[in-house]
């Protein structure tokens, strides 16, 4: 029997619906389940006052953050603040970071966040930077993994649905995306109904290797399919990059029946080495676009936007030997990559195999031009060319796979709920393990590396009805941890996650733990409204706003009394925190700050907190971190006055004497 004819498709929704009820009816209720539990204590606890192996970087989903947490324990170490505003700190509302959220829509205040992606170096992570993205209004951000801070963004034109991305390449020379919906590029008023005719997709390159620089480098236009998620090549495919495709029907309404017909859709490949050359050589249009880069400066502790617009665009036509199709069973949702970069691995969501390409049958195939057909010229390679084999039996629904170093392949298994293993070259399962329940992503540390660092995987599940305590409607969704150092796997722990985990990313705790950034130096603050000293405290009218230079330190503000201050004037508050210490931050809030959240300075820093004087009285003002045994001292009041009021500026610390007319 041919590969071909063996690449069985599901009988139809009735089998998925069947399965899933199985699944769910046959699930074990104890929280005991998996091999290995009554060890799974000591396998992981990590004593007061020692730290985790690795910092597990998983995605915020819904919540547009990114959430950090350690490995083995589970535990929550911090929320990163990425595509949304964050009422905790003041991310995405005070002057400083709002410009972070800039958009050719404006300040979007939310997002999606998808998929973290650790720079690279030789193909192995080096501590650097984590990339994500935005999947909504399509974006990506870069976090310095030495402040845990997000310090640049970037808008993605020509794309709708930034889910594909960002994917990093072998030495962080891209980050790359794939446009999951397509739509008419450029932008126009069509008929829905002329998807096939009007719709394209696009393969973004980002430039990621310079801080405060990225950009795109150049998109390639594809056909008008739905572009899923993707893994740039490594060693011997390194140059090169693959994301799958769904919705070859080129569907535009009831896609759950009317895109899933074909028997295979496709896996995209392109040699981004071949497309660097055709840019140089003049080959790219240069099309009109309207994006947002947004770069956050540590110096100034403030961000800035620019707005950019025009893209360089290839075409596979103008670019040719470059862009390729590989078929893959059914409606493909995850492809990856193997540690030595010769096995390609798709996830069809409705394929009863798991299908594995191999690079050099793919380059082989390509030489001697073994195609089926040319698709907006983009060949499509014969299956059976680039197929090294189809994994059978893998359970309904296979999606993403990730790599031990030790040759064995995870494949998480959505509808039956479980993690496959299997050999790799050997093609052959050897474990598998139901997970609890609904798995999406699942993660090896390093698992998307040359090295992987192998130990666990982490399986990211959607539903946990039952598995903790009842919240309502609503549950946390989680993650949950199985031991792989053994022929089989072994459940460790259950642990709750913020929003909805769609991937993660972990990383020797080793590469980042002594590079962190534990204060901001004084000395060093640019910012225009920085007070190194409280003899730099001021308050100054330009017209309608007033700037109130600002000191923190424990336990009072300088100033701490301000008057003068007129209904209808805006207050800018600008705090720096005078302390120089790892760990002591301060908070500022005002009443009724209803056009900002608070403030959290960090020792060194300067942050803005805006505020409207709506009616006469005196307001309060105090800090929110508890920073001090007198944290409840420090507080302070300004004095707001009528309209036209006589009554001038003034402001004082200790005494109550004050500094008038300013």
């Amino acid at each position: 029997m041919t590969l071909t004819r063996r690449a069985g498709v599901l009988a139809g929704a009735g089998a998925v619906l069947a399965a899933a009820g199985y699944m769910f009816a046959c699930a074990p209720t104890t929280k005991t389940s998996g091999a290995g539990a009554s060890d799974a204590p000591s396998r992981v606890y990590v004593p007061p006052g020692t730290y985790d192996e690795f910092y597990a970087f998983m995605s915020g989903g819904f919540s547009g953050q990114v959430g950090v947490y350690g490995l083995p324990s589970g535990r929550l170490l911090k929320v990163v603040p990425v595509f949304s505003q964050n009422a905790e700190n003041g991310y995405g509302y005070n002057d400083e970071t709002r410009p972070m959220l800039m958009t050719s829509h404006g300040m979007v205040p939310w997002d999606d966040t998808h998929h973290p992606s650790l720079s690279m170096t030789s193909g192995e992570h080096d501590g650097r930077w984590l990339f994500i993205n935005g999947n909504n209004t399509p974006r990506f951000a870069r976090i310095d993994l030495t402040t845990f801070e997000t310090t640049e963004t970037l808008e993605v034109p020509n794309t709708g649905g930034n889910h594909g991305a960002p994917y990093t390449t072998e030495n962080t020379e891209y980050v790359v995306a794939a446009t999951r919906f397509s739509v008419p590029i450029p932008q126009k008023d069509v008929a829905i109904a002329d998807y096939a005719k009007e719709f394209k997709g696009t393969v973004s390159f980002v430039r990621s290797d310079a801080p405060g620089k990225m950009d795109i480098a150049f998109q390639v236009l594809v056909p008008g399919y739905d572009y899923d998620l993707g893994r740039p090549g490594k060693g011997p495919s390194h140059g090169w990059v693959f994301f799958t495709s769904y919705n070859t029907e080129q569907a535009y309404t009831k896609l759950e029946v009317n895109a899933s017909k074909n028997d295979k859709d496709y896996i995209i490949a392109l040699n981004w080495k071949e497309l660097e050359k055709c840019v140089a050589a003049g080959k790219a249009q240069t099309m009109s676009a309207n994006y947002y880069h947004n770069y956050y400066d540590e110096a100034t502790h403030s961000a800035k936007s620019e707005r950019k617009t025009s893209v360089k665009v290839l075409t596979p036509g103008t670019c040719p030997n470059s862009v390729y199709y590989l078929p893959t069973p059914k409606s493909p949702h995850g492809v990856d990559v193997d540690p030595t970069g010769e096995y390609i691995v798709g996830g069809g969501k409705l394929a009863t195999v798991i299908p594995v390409h191999s690079f050099s049958k793919l380059t082989k195939a390509i030489a001697e031009k073994k195609f089926d057909k040319t698709i907006d010229d983009i060949p499509v390679i014969n299956y059976e060319a680039t197929m090294f084999c189809e994994v059978q039996n893998p359970g309904l629904g296979p999606l993403h796979t990730e790599f031990d170093g030790n040759g064995h392949a995870y494949t998480s298994v959505f509808i039956t709920s479980e993690i496959v293993k299997y050999t790799l070259p050997g093609c052959e399962v050897v474990d598998r393990v139901p997970t609890y329940y609904s798995v999406g992503h699942l993660m090896v540390p390093g698992g998307d590396t040359k090295k992987p660092y192998g130990k666990y995987v982490i399986a990211m599940n959607k539903i946990t009805k039952d598995r903790f305590l009842g919240t309502g409607p609503e549950l946390t969704q989680s993650a949950q941890m199985y031991d792989i150092t053994g022929a089989k796997m072994k459940l460790l722990l259950d642990f709750p996650t913020i929003g909805e985990p769609h991937y993660a990313q972990a990383i020797d705790a080793k590469l980042i733990k002594d590079k962190q950034v534990k204060f901001f130096k004084l000395a060093d603050n640019k910012h225009p409204y920085v007070a190194r000293t409280e003899g730099e405290m001021d308050v100054t009218r330009k017209g309608k706003t007033v700037h109130v230079k600002m000191t923190a330190i424990r336990s009072h503000f300088a100033p701490d009394n301000i008057a003068g201050v007129q209904v209808g004037d805006t207050v800018l508050f600008h705090v720096t925190n005078l302390e120089q210490d790892w760990d002591v931050p301060h908070g500022f809030a005002a009443m009724g700050s209803a056009h900002d959240s608070e403030l959290l300075v960090m020792p060194g820093q300067t942050r803005t907190l805006r505020w409207v004087a709506n009616a006469p009285g005196v307001y309060p003002f105090y800090c929110t971190d508890f920073c001090s045994a007198l944290h409840q001292e420090m507080q302070g009041y300004v004095r707001v006055s009528p309209a036209g009021s006589s009554t001038p500026i003034s402001f004082s610390i200790g005494t109550p004497a004050a500094v008038a007319n300013k």
